[in-house]
């Protein structure tokens, strides 16, 4: 198929690898340098040329304004399009704004899904992604077969902005329990305990969670490195904390994340993976859960 992919960063380069593995021919546009894995793929010079070039294009860019920006703004992808093709936005970006891109690109004789996913760049490269979807039936069936080259556990989830949605709870869920194994292990450490173990032993009980296995780990090595930075995070969290207020919806816990966040991007933390946000925790009980 001729595929396009806009947005090569750290998890849309080896998604797009993926397809290119599969024998599509692909058409690329980035900001950053294409990778030279990606030197098989066409680069094109603007959004509109991919979406002229591809029957589907895909599109994994950092936030809501970035994907407006590609699909609508000067030689975007709505200049390039003709009816009958397919745009499926992987950014995690508004429900709300989805549901109205979604329009747009239906009134040119399109078909939209936004299918964000979950998995990090570690889920990335192994191509084992949690993609939720959401657009028509049909236009999911038609796509599936490519999300299958990048995730394993695919999810039609309902109508335009349910796939966003559903990001947007995945994303409260993994800051909370980010900060749940936080301050567990901080209070393990202080009290004397050795975390490594501590964090062993909670492995075998009900406190088991993906979190604790990697995330856990991370804080106990101090491996740092970003596979989802915490500026991400951040700007999730406050979609969340967006949609609530229009839907008259509390979300306390998520609010206390998203502000130990904003302790992390205050330190010079924004850059680091979101396992750091256990350093907020650190800082706040002078204790290092480990030492570097």
């Amino acid at each position: 198929m001729k595929i396009g992919f806009i947005g090569l960063g750290i998890m849309g380069a080896p998604m797009a690898g993926h397809l290119l593995a599969a024998g599509h021919t692909l058409f690329v546009r980035t900001r950053s340098q294409v990778p030279a894995a990606l030197s098989g793929a066409t680069v094109c010079a603007t959004s509109a040329d991919v979406a002229r070039a591809a029957d589907i294009v895909f599109l994994m860019l950092p936030d809501t304004p970035d994907v407006e920006t590609v699909l609508f703004g000067e030689a975007g992808v709505a200049h390039g399009l003709s009816a009958g093709k397919v745009v499926v936005d992987m950014s995690s970006i508004s429900p709300m704004e989805t549901q109205r891109f979604a329009k747009r690109i239906n009134a040119l004789g399109c078909e939209y899904l936004d299918a964000p996913v979950s998995g990090g760049e570690v889920g990335a490269k192994a191509a084992s992604l949690t993609i939720m979807v959401g657009g028509s039936e049909a236009t999911f069936e038609q796509v599936k077969p490519l999300l299958e080259l990048m995730g394993k556990n695919i999810t039609l989830v309902g109508g335009n902005g349910d796939g966003q949605t559903t990001k947007v709870a995945n994303q409260i869920i993994v800051a909370l329990n980010i900060a749940a194994v936080s301050e567990a292990l901080v209070f393990a450490s202080k009290a004397g305990a050795d975390p490594a173990k501590v964090r062993q032993a909670l492995m075998g009980g009900f406190a088991a969670s993906r979190i604790l296995e990697v995330h856990g780990e991370r804080m106990i090595k101090r491996t740092f490195n970003p596979g989802f930075r915490i500026k991400l995070h951040q700007k999730d969290l406050n979609l969340a904390l967006q949609g609530a207020r229009e839907l008259g919806v509390a979300l306390p816990q998520t609010a206390n994340a998203a502000q130990m966040m904003q302790a992390c991007a205050a330190q010079g933390l924004a850059d680091m993976d979101h396992s750091a946000l256990v350093q907020a925790f650190e800082r706040l009980a002078d204790h290092p859960v480990a030492q570097g």
